[in-house]
């Protein structure tokens, strides 16, 4: 990938996750990220390409931390590896969650959109379902799917909220039930 091209989708990560969607338009990400006008346009010619070009760079930056955090070896692990992966997703990586929970709105009528988040989740979730399969859950992807929404519940809540409000006993209560 082009240098420039990581600073149209890295100005157009901030632009979602300090103005929401409005804010992002090719002339914005031009001078957010310091380039000259129509640079944003030579990558992402409509608005609905720069919106997969940007889940599809969201996906790829996150995926190492999660893949990370799902190769549990006892409960224990599971748990510290999700509040782990909880602090990096909405503290390190605030701004590039924020823009994702922008993009889910905007799913909602994008289907597209739509289904590149939905790609990037059930990546995501396989590598839950393994891992609960390897723990010993009776059936390992009912389990992953109810840990999943506990996890996006509390990094919604972290992210529009700022609730930091200690997850491990929450994910605790969860894995217990899903390895029962």
């Amino acid at each position: 990938m082009t240098p420039i091209r990581v600073r149209v989708l890295q100005a157009a990560i901030d632009l979602l996750a300090t103005g929401g969607l409005r804010a992002l338009t090719h002339a914005r990400i031009d001078e957010r990220a310091g380039l000259p006008k129509g640079s944003t346009s030579n990558y992402f010619r409509t608005r609905d390409a720069l919106l997969i070009g940007v889940a599809d760079w969201i996906l790829a930056q996150e995926l190492t931390p999660v893949r990370a955090a799902f190769t549990p070896r006892s409960p224990a692990e599971l748990i510290d590896a999700m509040c782990g992966l909880l602090e990096v997703t909405t503290q390190q990586n605030r701004d590039l969650t924020a823009a994702r929970l922008v993009l889910f709105l905007e799913a909602s009528h994008n289907v597209e959109l739509r289904e590149v988040l939905s790609r990037g989740r059930a990546t995501l979730a396989a590598g839950i379902v393994t891992a609960l399969a390897e723990l010993g859950a009776r059936d390992p992807r009912a389990a992953a799917e109810t840990i999943a929404a506990c996890f996006e519940g509390l990094l919604l809540h972290r992210i529009a909220r700022h609730d930091n409000t200690d997850p491990r006993p929450i994910f605790a209560t969860v894995v217990a039930g899903a390895l029962a």
